[in-house]
């Protein structure tokens, strides 16, 4: 309840916020009268000491001299008059009189005064006549105003020419997704940019995790993923570097130093804030360019983080350079940090801090859902913060798409959930330490071959943290089936619960929000490949069979599973998927990489006579079993020739060997004769 009643107030303090703020205008459109403004502010004083806006609205020498200043060169528009205008209301609580401009002007001509005639003139002194400004002063200062002011529309022009070219970047991934069917399959053009650039890891490793002085751990994206992020830093840096140049003299920001850490201090604030949308769209489940693109949840993720850490590197480089405005040019620090504005710009930018090192990593793979959590909550206060800052500058109108599409996400999410219902589910502790979850679904509810939910189990110590499974379905349609290996966190919970049960069996009600991913294409090829590892058997074996299962009797296409595991033992949780694959036309191989152990455990089981070799065989007639670890290069040369013509390898298990088929499938992307695709199906959540 005091959640919900914190919500509401930051929800209502948003809003009035909101109300009060100003909208985004481009400011080459109001020059005229934005330049007039800040020489008059700077040059003379009508007001005493404060020169508030509502004196300056109001006081009939001040808008004479704003008259005179604007009829200048004719900037006298009526776009620039009604500015005033708009400016007065929302900035002093002044109605001016929208034709104040004639009797404004006409007091400038009969009244006016040049600094020479103002005996003792002395700006900090408040004048009682119109000013007149010198025609050079005021084109030095209109110059110097164009080069500051037109910062800011860059800076919007620059984010935007940022977003732009993550638009190509998707364009780019659409195209190849969409038209593979239409392109010929082995052109050579297409090859090379296959093998070179498209399919490849970076440096042969990408799957596989590296770590930097043990703590900094990191993953290496794939070769395109890399050029496409190595480019985004470029370009990144390029659009922060141009323009921005000093003009010599400048009455507003008198030294070269002054004016352009100014100007990179604006850029790098502008331009983060224009691509906050990107970072949110791009981190959602939700995500709808998933589908137009065909880009999974892991590579939009890993270029969510990329953007996010360009955007949080800006936003430092914003905040320190302010910050040597404040100290070594106004010279009152604390002063202008004490601002609203400036308190909540310092609470967006620690959130984004903090937001930034609980993402690394090393953090995220040992304690995940204390991130997911740190995640959620230090993301709002990262938008409100950001709201609370940008708010009377107007640029409120790229904050509101980041908030919609976070929502967008989350609400979407809730209605998953809601829709799944809450099923009492049966758990069930397996041999190899690997828990069994079957959940009846709803009839509506249909399952994605492959495809993975985000579990629930609905127990007062753990119901709010969400577990990413792979899910097949039951025989009969009328449930999924999850499993997940005992590890720590939850899994371990429900390890230490069940472990004393009877059967180690147990009901738990749960809520799964699902169901995302999609079939890879492999469907498509004359030869489906599937290779499992250990624990990577469920998804890779649901795919395998939706694709044996649409084939026709008459079919030449070829399925074939490859399964590798540590022993036989580790067989025995999936022995019952297993078996239906005798009755498949799936070609099925399983390599048992460490036998000896098996035939170790055997000996100690003094009430058992027939090994798990002996047992595990004699269920399964149709699997051919090797004992060793499987030579992958082989497999995959032999794979390719004996192929009929287009193959694919789908792949999921340990990071190693899904790196090292991806490393030889590329080398067999020359192949004249057929087209060799991989996909990798180990998605990486944490």
């Amino acid at each position: 309840m005091q959640s919900s009643k914190v919500l509401l107030l930051a929800f209502y303090v948003l809003t009035c916020v909101s109300s009060m703020a100003m909208p985004f205008e481009k400011y080459s459109d109001y020059l005229g009268f934005y330049t007039c403004n800040r020489q008059i502010k700077t040059s003379v004083t009508f007001c005493g000491k404060s020169s508030n806006y509502t004196c300056l609205c109001s006081n009939s020498n001040s808008l004479a001299t704003y008259a005179g200043c604007l009829s200048h060169n004719n900037r006298n528009t009526t776009k620039q008059l009604a500015k005033l205008v708009l400016f007065c209301r929302h900035y002093g609580g002044v109605a001016v009189d929208p034709h104040w401009f004639d009797e404004s002007y006409s007091d400038f001509v009969e009244n006016a005064k040049s600094a020479a005639d103002i005996d003792g003139f002395n700006k900090s002194v408040p004048l009682a006549v119109p000013f007149k400004f010198g025609d050079q002063e005021l084109d030095l200062f209109a110059e110097a105003y164009r080069q500051y002011l037109s910062n800011y529309d860059d800076s919007v022009y620059y984010g935007a020419a940022l977003m732009g070219y993550w638009l190509l970047v998707m364009i780019v991934y659409a195209v190849a997704h969409w038209t593979r069917f239409f392109i010929p399959v082995t052109w050579r053009p297409v090859n090379v940019w296959r093998k070179y650039v498209s399919m490849p890891a970076t440096f042969r490793k990408k799957a596989q995790s590296q770590s930097c002085l043990g703590v900094f751990d990191f993953t290496i994206p794939s070769r395109f993923e890399t050029i496409v992020i190595a480019l985004f830093y470029g370009f990144t840096i390029l659009v922060n570097a141009i323009r921005t140049g000093y003009v010599e003299n400048d009455p507003f920001l008198h030294t070269r130093y002054e004016a352009q850490i100014r100007y990179v201090a604006d850029r790098t604030g502008i331009i983060p804030t224009v691509m906050m949308p990107l970072v949110f769209l791009f981190g959602g489940r939700n995500n709808f360019l998933q589908w137009l693109t065909g880009i999974n949840f892991a590579t939009f993720m890993t270029f969510h983080r990329h953007i996010a850490r360009v955007v949080f590197a800006l936003v430092v480089v914003h905040a320190a350079c302010y910050s040597v405005i404040f100290v070594k040019v106004r010279k009152d620090y604390a002063g202008n940090m004490a601002a609203t504005y400036m308190i909540w710009g310092t609470i967006a930018t620690v959130a984004g801090g903090i937001l930034l090192f609980t993402g690394m990593l090393y953090i995220r793979r040992r304690w995940y859902e204390v991130f997911l959590l740190i995640h959620i909550l230090l993301a709002a206060v990262y938008i409100a913060g950001t709201w609370l800052h940008v708010a009377d500058y107007g640029y409120l109108c790229f904050v509101y798409p980041a908030i919609a599409v976070w929502c967008f996400d989350r609400v979407v999410r809730i209605c998953r959930l809601v829709s799944f219902g809450f099923p009492q589910a049966d758990i069930q502790l397996l041999q190899n330490n690997t828990l069994k979850i079957i959940i009846p679904k709803p009839s509506y509810w249909k399952t994605i071959p492959g495809g993975h939910g985000f579990i629930h189990f609905m127990n007062p110590a753990f119901f709010w943290q969400s577990h990413p499974l792979t899910f097949v379905d039951s025989p009969n349609g009328r449930n999924i089936v999850l499993y997940c290996k005992v590890k720590g966190g939850v899994s371990h919970s429900l390890y230490r619960m069940l472990v004393n049960l009877p059967d180690q069996l147990m009901r738990m009600m749960v809520a799964v929000e699902g169901p995302y991913g999609e079939l890879s294409p492999a469907k498509y090829a004359d030869t489906a490949v599937f290779i499992a590892g250990g624990n990577g058997i469920p998804g890779i074996y649901s795919e395998a069979m939706d694709v044996a299962w649409r084939l026709l009797s008459e079919s030449k296409k070829v399925v074939k599973l490859i399964w590798i595991v540590r022993d036989y033992d580790s067989t025995l949780w999936f022995l019952n998927k297993l078996e239906t694959l005798n009755d498949s036309n799936i070609q099925t191989t399983v390599y048992v990489t460490r036998p000896k152990m098996s035939e170790v455990m055997d000996e100690k089981k003094s009430e058992v006579n027939t090994s798990d070799e002996d047992s595990v065989k004699s269920q399964l007639p149709n699997i051919s079993f090797h004992k060793g670890r499987p030579p992958i290069e082989d497999i995959v040369s032999g794979e390719v020739n004996a192929s009929p013509g287009s193959i694919a390898f789908v792949a999921c298990g340990a990071p190693a060997m899904v790196d090292e088929i991806r490393y030889y499938a590329c080398q067999q992307i020359d192949n004249p004769d057929k087209r060799v695709d991989f996909y990798e199906q180990l998605q990486v959540w944490s």
